[in-house]
């Protein structure tokens, strides 16, 4: 497993205390300035691997820094801590976003964001909890988080140590019915601790969602299964802070995070094609000046 990197751990605390003890808007500069170091990790890691999902990345970054930056309560020194938060990335193809994140939050050297994708790397394509520090359970088969989130919130309310369970998953995703057995389980639970974060970017693998299966209203969905739904603009760190808040209901929480698909680049924002397609050289430098500005 990739060792901790406990100087930049230091200052993943040193970033929780500053954005917890700063007015608002200071919090959101602090969280909004790592979004950027984030994507611009991503664009590198992808470029240098030839694969990877840089679309979904880039519009999830926003979320990942938000929690694991200012929300979920773990420490990089100790990932395996009993009673830390557990966040799933059920939409595990985007690993690039988690990995960079996890790294510049302390989790492992951000030098080794440059082996992403290469054989024998740690750095899978998808998240492997037996090799990444961070890593709550292995995903890729979409569909498959959210019931595992589910059991992690069930467990932590039996163990009684208030731990929350944050599962982010894609929109697109939600066209697999497991997840909503799983919505609908946890529910009936009454799993308070339990939040789902939908990456609402509206694209998918080589189409629009409602071109494909059609989730609108979904919101009223999640409604509908007995969940305390929050939707929000899923790029700003503020309105993220508050949607990301403790249950005041009772019930699960789902925030609706809407999304832009690319988020960042211009030549990427909202272009299906950018599922998983690789930039060139040249593309990578505009990418880097649109994100430096």
């Amino acid at each position: 497993m990739l060792a901790v990197d406990h100087s930049t751990a230091a200052d993943h605390h040193a970033l929780r205390q500053a954005v917890r003890a700063a007015e608002p808007p200071d919090a959101v500069s602090l969280l909004r300035a790592l979004s950027t170091e984030v994507r611009l990790s991503i664009v590198d890691m992808i470029s240098r691997a030839r694969m990877g999902h840089i679309g979904g990345d880039l519009s999830v970054t926003d979320i990942l820094v938000t929690l694991f930056g200012a929300v979920l309560d773990v420490d990089p020194e100790l990932p395996q801590a009993p009673g830390r938060d557990r966040l799933i990335l059920s939409k595990g193809h985007c690993a690039a976003a988690l990995y960079a994140t996890l790294a510049h939050c302390g989790y492992f050297p951000v030098a080794e964001l440059a082996t992403f994708m290469a054989p024998y790397s740690p750095l899978n394509g998808h998240p492997n909890r037996r090799k990444v520090p961070g890593v709550e359970t292995n995903t890729g088969p979409l569909g498959h988080g959210f019931p595992v989130a589910v059991g992690c919130a069930l467990g932590a309310r039996l163990r009684g140590d208030g731990a929350r369970t944050v599962v982010v998953l894609g929109d697109g995703e939600l066209q697999e019915g497991s997840n909503w057995e799983a919505a609908m389980s946890a529910s009936h639970q009454r799993l308070d601790r339990l939040c789902a974060v939908v990456d609402r970017n509206r694209l998918q693998q080589g189409a629009r969602t409602e071109d494909t299966v059609q989730l609108d209203p979904l919101a009223d969905k999640f409604t509908a299964f007995g969940w305390e739904v929050r939707e929000t603009d899923g790029h700003d760190h503020g309105a993220l802070l508050d949607a990301f808040a403790p249950s005041t209901t009772g019930r699960p929480v789902a925030v609706v995070a809407h999304t832009v698909k690319g988020k960042g680049v211009s030549f990427i924002e909202d272009r299906v094609e950018w599922h998983h397609k690789v930039p060139t050289q040249d593309q990578v430098h505009t990418a880097i000046e649109e994100l430096t500005r």
